[in-house]
């Protein structure tokens, strides 16, 4: 069939340089369809009604003065007026008829798309902008969609409809901002067959880190049903996060699985009718995820193989933001559009900017952060599109959900808040890309929150956003790091939040040289592990009624612990790799352990829990053995499973060197063997026993921590939780300095390896001195001491003559010790 020239393109006939006459999106689906349909991605077919189509239609029906017209003058400020003038636009377009070669053109692609199906085939019908996905704009939303599109009638209505969301408020707005005239903007049309995702599920991926910038990651969300739930906001989708290094080395490396509630789907209107529908989704399906393992992991692979692509067609490191649908008959999965992200991936990534709270007051409010920026203002509650009249500049916009047309008033807030919505969300990508700090899926928040009561946004915590009452203070630091020298003692980072990891990772740092298992146990688990090994037998009712409650969809509870466990690990190991992780096993002290949801039946009554169970000897005592061995099975996944090898471990409060050989047996028992896939043990040098016997220890284990909270808590005998004794508690005491220094040349004078995690550095220039002086290998730091340790350390070394490193050094390797003048061994 030979269709009219210049009206209709077939996908696997454009690519990215038929933008200006297909617009982004159907360039870029053209670009899939014939670069990498042969790797094995699949793209539906479909076929693109060009920008010349357009353009002849305006002339034809006389509309391009009509609209030149209607927007002479406007403010696109005036909100109503913004409206009016759309308003008449799109009317006219929809009043004026197609051209008939316009209307054969499309008629003869559909049937030739619909082949032999009686009625025609279903079809998706998207609009594509000619300005649509550049560089500098996302143009999400901007122009409609039609979906479960059925027959030459509905085509073609869909078509016309398409022509005139080039003029909805919230597009001539938007491209306003940009400098997109009207006369500079054309509309292509695609038209591709529907994957039946109304049957299974959907969502969109980036391969990026939306919050953060970290580009070894491919985030991934997913709801059931058709896609538009979660590019409106309509549902929490759930997340996935996979490590783009390890993945593509054949590992599975899935660093988080976080499940969403997915309260709606959207699916093809019942009874014969077209278009979708929402209908509720049953609690079962909201209790599993929405995507199996192996499915994540190959929607990731090919997040992967788009990013090279396009990065080399581009000529540039190019971020990806692509959508993709799963087939609920074949169960194939799809990508049905993608597009260069465009907020992050253009971040200066040598500025850090960190937004700090100077003062806090009660939480209001809570979800998921967009951002990691703050803003405060008086709320305003919208309930819909009409009534963004009422909306102020500098008013924190308080609503259920938005979609595009909210976009005039999204850029005057001083922040957003809705109840509903994931992380790509159009609420979400349009407050990154204006730069306005949000927080979607804050469940209540229209209940919660009133007209004209001041709040403070703040998405600088982590991932969960948090809407604080009244208008808190805050801080903003920018620093340029991109000519900062490297000390020759490596600078490490205490990390414990496996959410602030990505964030973290840009900080200048050789690695992470404390990773606590404590946060995420506490906050990720929070169930005592024994509760889980024994859940089966477990008699108390209530006790077992929670367990269910929090491990929703582990029907494995002992799986619950080892997946949440390796995936908080896997995340901090992720982004710091192939920098060294050190991760501390866990370090609770009973009457903690005590705390976690059926932790007081298994855990002794201790009347001084920091001299009790706790450490090594924890780990070997029947009372826990069998939670340990979740700890190793977790560990054993990220380092095997996920291929981060880049962990090592580090015994807490190892009392003695046979105590430390018992500990590696039982690692070794449980698959994690010192000196093999270069695994690394470390042992806490926090006991005066680690120091007087370091020879001893040197030959259990590959190097040193020192702990210098407990280590002074010991060497002074003072308790460090006590008020009482809180004046004498000083790690710049001579006694601890002593041991300090007895430890570092001890350890160095058996071959290993010493650093120091505790806090005395991060909280005292004298001892960041000091250390320097002794040659210790490394300082392992709280994050907001890194900076001014780091110019410390190298303000320390140039006065003692040593040269700052060079990136190509090895700095793995032990220094000479260098013995701080004034230290003596007794």
């Amino acid at each position: 069939m030979s269709l009219r020239p210049g009206y209709v393109r077939w996908f696997d006939e454009i690519g990215l340089s038929d933008l200006p006459e297909v617009g982004g999106k159907n360039s870029s689906l053209g670009e899939l369809t014939r670069a990498l349909a042969p790797r094995g991605i699949r793209v539906p077919e479909g076929f693109a009604l060009t920008a010349s189509a357009y353009r002849d239609f305006l002339a034809a029906s006389g509309l391009e003065t009509t609209i030149a017209a209607a927007l002479a003058g406007l403010d696109r400020h005036d909100v109503e007026d913004l409206r009016r003038r759309g308003l008449s636009i799109r009317e006219a377009i929809l009043a004026a008829p197609l051209p008939g070669a316009i209307e054969a053109a499309i008629l003869e692609g559909y049937a030739r798309l619909g082949r032999a199906v009686e009625g025609g085939v279903e079809v998706a019908v998207r609009s594509s902008a000619t300005a649509e996905d550049l560089p500098d704009a996302s143009f999400a939303g901007q122009q409609e969609t039609y979906l479960n599109v059925r027959g030459p009638a509905a085509l073609l209505a869909a078509c016309r409809r398409c022509f005139a969301s080039l003029f909805t408020d919230r597009a001539i707005s938007y491209g306003l901002d940009r400098g997109y005239a009207s006369e500079r903007l054309a509309l292509s049309v695609g038209v591709q067959r529907m994957v039946r995702s109304d049957l299974a599920c959907s969502g969109v991926m980036f391969s990026i880190d939306t919050e953060t910038g970290f580009r070894d990651v491919v985030l991934i969300n997913a709801a059931y049903g058709l896609g538009e739930s979660i590019v409106q906001g309509a549902v929490n989708p759930d997340e996935y996060v996979v490590f783009k290094t390890t993945l593509r080395r054949g590992f599975r490396p899935i660093l988080r699985r976080r499940l969403g509630s997915k309260e709606f789907k959207v699916v093809y209107e019942s009874g014969g009718s077209r278009g979708v529908r929402n209908v509720p989704v049953s609690e079962e399906e909201r209790a599993a995820f929405a995507l199996a393992d192996d499915e994540i992991l190959a929607l990731a692979r090919w997040a992967c193989a788009i990013e090279e692509h396009y990065s080399g067609a581009r000529g540039e490191a190019t971020p990806m933001d692509i959508e993709w649908a799963k087939d609920g008959i074949t169960g194939e999965l799809f990508v049905v559009q993608a597009r260069p992200e465009t907020v992050q991936s253009r971040r200066p990534a040598q500025v850090l900017e960190t937004y700090h709270l100077s003062e806090t007051s009660p939480v209001l409010v809570r979800g998921r952060a967009v951002g990691e920026r703050i803003g405060a203002g008086p709320a305003r509650r919208i309930a819909d599109a009409r009534g963004m009249q009422a909306f102020q500049p500098g008013e924190v916009l308080v609503a259920d959900t938005t979609d595009p047309d909210w976009e005039p008033i999204m850029k005057k807030a001083a922040a957003i808040v809705t109840n509903r919505g994931g992380r790509t969300c159009h609420a979400a990508i349009i407050a990154r890309e204006l730069g306005v700090p949000a927080i979607v899926g804050a469940s209540g928040a229209t209940e919660i929150l009133s007209d004209a009561q001041p709040v403070t946004v703040c998405c600088a915590e982590g991932e969960e956003g948090r809407v604080y009452q009244g208008r808190l203070a805050f801080e903003v630091e920018r620093v340029d790091v991109s000519g900062l020298a490297r000390p020759r003692t490596r600078i490490l980072m205490n990390v414990g939040n496996p959410d602030e990891a990505f964030r973290l990772s840009f900080l200048p740092s050789d690695g992470v040289g404390l990773a606590r298992l404590e946060f995420i146990l506490l906050n990720s688990i929070p169930i005592h592990p024994m509760a889980l090994v024994e859940y089966e037998s477990l008699e108390d009712r209530a006790l077992r009624a929670e367990i269910d409650r929090l491990t929703r969809g582990y029907a494995d509870k002992q799986q619950f612990f080892v997946d949440r466990l390796s995936e908080g690990v896997a995340q901090i190991a992720a982004a710091f790799h192939p920098r060294e992780v050190i991760v501390r096993l866990s370090d609770f002290k009973s009457n903690e352990y005590a705390h976690l949801i059926g932790g007081a039946r298994y855990e002794p009554a201790e009347e001084n829990p920091m001299l009790g169970l706790r450490g090594a000897s924890r780990y070997l005592h029947p009372r826990y053995r069998e939670g340990f061995a979740l700890e190793c099975r977790a560990l054993r996944r990220v380092r095997e499973d996920m291929g981060l090898e880049n962990v090592q471990l580090m015994v807490p409060f190892c009392r003695t060197a046979e105590e430390g050989r018992r500990v590696a047996e039982e690692l070794a028992r449980h698959g994690l063997v010192r000196g093999e896939r270069g695994l690394e043990l470390y042992v806490m040098c926090e006991i005066p026993s680690n120091v007087l016997r370091a020879a001893d220890f040197a030959k259990v284990f590959d190097g040193f921590s020192i702990g210098s909270n407990d280590l002074t808590q010991l060497t002074l005998g003072v308790d460090r939780d006590s008020e009482q004794l809180a004046a004498l508690f000083d790690e710049r005491d001579p006694a601890v300095l002593d041991m300090i220094a007895m430890a570092v040349e001890r350890a160095h004078a058996a071959g290993r390896k010493i650093g120091i995690c505790g806090q005395a550095p991060s909280d005292h220039p004298e001892i960041v001195a000091f250390l320097v002086g002794l040659g210790i290998d490394s300082m392992s730091l709280n994050p907001d001491a890194v900076l001014k340790t780091t110019l410390r350390v190298l303000e320390q070394e140039r006065a003692l003559g040593r040269r700052a490193a060079s990136a190509s050094e090895a700095r793995s390797e032990p220094q000479a010790s260098g013995v701080a003048p004034g230290w003596r061994a007794e």
